[in-house]
């Protein structure tokens, strides 16, 4: 792994404030292998996807403008706005056996401030992926309002289905749109450091030359890492197929565990690498976060995620299968003796 970063062309000094052509190269054979056909020249490099994200609000919005970000999401959200001075707006996602968009709900929150929609997919943490229809109802509200698509697929290759799931690098012929994604999830390399921003659609020439005068402006890309970038990409299967053994494994013992308890109910997701528990509503979610972290369970309180602050508990399934069975069994422990009862 680690001697990918010994490629001697390194030691050379020739930035690109869009990345390495090698690079962007790399980036395009990821999304061949989605089907999709991208060239370099739209792809721009960054270290993380938090740089590319402010990147992208630098390149659309002025000092107070808004962004439509749907909840539940993505705390980090809130941060970066505030360092661009973005305001974000958030638009709840409604569950019903799954979940799903509001298109209306969408629409109701736009303002003329508003200049973009920020779509995780699946999203993080209910992993629930964008379903075809979704996508053609965000790109008609992009239409008619005249709003770019943000979309961070850095979970895109964690579905819980047999099937691949479709990219929006494809994008739409009218409706720009701006893909994120990145090292850390895909290859489970969150220490390298490298992501990227794909544009396409109307005015995506534009929109990458003003990216790359911000690109030019930092040029935070670090030589070795990007030369390395073919070689990491090209090998994420094995990491790949290690960590969705490991989540679907645990989510099945965290639903086995789960069986019984009538008044806790684990939500559908479709991807990613958490879970969402629906629990009774008897005290906030933080005194319950504390309480089970007395007992050497770790859990975030749904209110993290912009959910109420009661009732609901979010659950990372990156543990090591052994300890996450104990503290799967010490949080149901926990539900039925503190919370109403065994059996509710």
């Amino acid at each position: 792994m680690l001697d990918a970063l010994r490629d001697p062309r390194a030691l050379d000094y020739d930035p690109h404030p869009r990345g390495l052509p090698a690079a962007r190269e790399a980036v395009c054979a990821y999304y061949a292998d989605h089907g999709v056909r991208i060239e370099p020249d739209q792809v721009v490099l960054t270290t993380s996807t938090s740089e590319a994200y402010s990147f992208l609000f630098r390149l659309l919005c002025n000092l107070g403008n808004e962004i439509l970000v749907p909840q539940p999401g993505y705390p980090l959200f809130d941060y970066l706005a505030r360092l661009d001075d973005v305001r974000l707006k958030p638009v709840p996602l409604v569950y019903d056996y799954g979940w799903q968009i509001d298109p209306e709900g969408f629409r109701r929150a736009i303002s003329q401030a508003t200049r973009a929609i920020v779509l995780v997919h699946p999203n993080n943490p209910t992993g629930h992926f964008t379903k075809q229809w979704e996508a053609e109802e965000l790109a008609k509200i992009c239409r008619e309002f005249d709003l770019s698509l943000i979309v961070d697929e850095v979970f895109l290759d964690y579905g819980f289905g047999k099937e691949a799931q479709q990219t929006f690098a494809a994008g739409f012929e009218d409706v720009p749109v701006f893909v994120v994604s990145g090292l850390s999830k895909i290859a489970g390399l969150p220490q390298m450091k490298a992501a990227w921003i794909v544009a396409t659609g109307p005015e995506s020439t534009e929109a990458l030359e003003r990216l790359e005068v911000i690109a030019d402006t930092f040029l935070s890309m670090n030589a070795p890492v990007q030369w390395a970038l073919g070689q990491w990409l090209g090998g994420r299967s094995g990491i790949q197929s290690q960590i969705a053994e490991r989540v679907k494994g645990n989510l099945a013992e965290l639903d086995r565990q789960l069986e019984g308890l009538g008044a806790v109910k684990r939500l559908e997701a479709e991807g990613g690498w958490y879970a969402v528990l629906r629990i009774p509503a008897l005290q906030a979610d933080e005194m319950t976060v504390l309480e089970l972290l007395e007992r050497g369970v770790w859990v975030h309180p749904g209110y993290f995620f912009g959910m109420e602050e009661s009732g609901w508990l979010v659950i990372s399934l990156l543990t090591q299968g052994d300890e996450f069975a104990t503290g799967v069994t010490r949080l149901v422990d926990f539900l039925g003796t503190h919370q109403g009862g065994n059996k509710f």
